[in-house]
């Protein structure tokens, strides 16, 4: 007796241990295609023959998480325009890989015409800035990330 369930099982576990992009497997009436989804920058082209033709086809769902930063958040505290330098042609507060200081401000969010200067709240390194220089901000908006 055939038991499809045992196929899609083994064709899976074959994907899986081989790294597999695409598999298929047929036997009398039942065909099953399994193939993964391609990353949006990858351009590849795929032969059919014309002899098969699968009457299922199944992508494994995967769950796509974004990246989650590293290092402690540095939030904006209110609406407003980010500032990364104290004046237009000044140098920036601060750049990534800059060791910073708990206290020491990293930016300015103007709000009503009046500058407010972000403290940071740790000591580390600058991992990332997040937000471009002129953007608009939200209250709690990663400014950056220290680590």
């Amino acid at each position: 007796m055939f038991d499809a369930q045992e196929k899609i099982d083994e064709l899976a576990s074959l994907m899986n241990e081989f790294g597999l992009a695409e598999a298929s497997i047929s036997e009398g009436d039942f065909h099953l295609r399994f193939a993964r989804k391609r990353k949006a920058t990858t351009v590849s082209t795929v032969e059919a023959s014309s002899d098969f033709e699968p009457e299922a086809a199944f992508v494994p769902a995967q769950a796509i998480e974004p990246p989650k930063p590293l290092g402690t958040p540095v939030t904006s505290p209110m609406n407003g325009i980010f500032y990364n330098a104290p004046s237009p042609g000044s140098p920036a507060f601060v750049k990534v890989g800059d060791q910073v200081t708990a206290g020491q401000i990293i930016g300015l969010i103007e709000a009503m015409k009046v500058f407010n200067e972000i403290p940071c709240p740790v000591s580390g390194t600058v991992l990332s800035i997040n937000v471009e220089p002129s953007a608009v901000v939200q209250p709690g908006d990663a400014i950056l990330h220290i680590g």
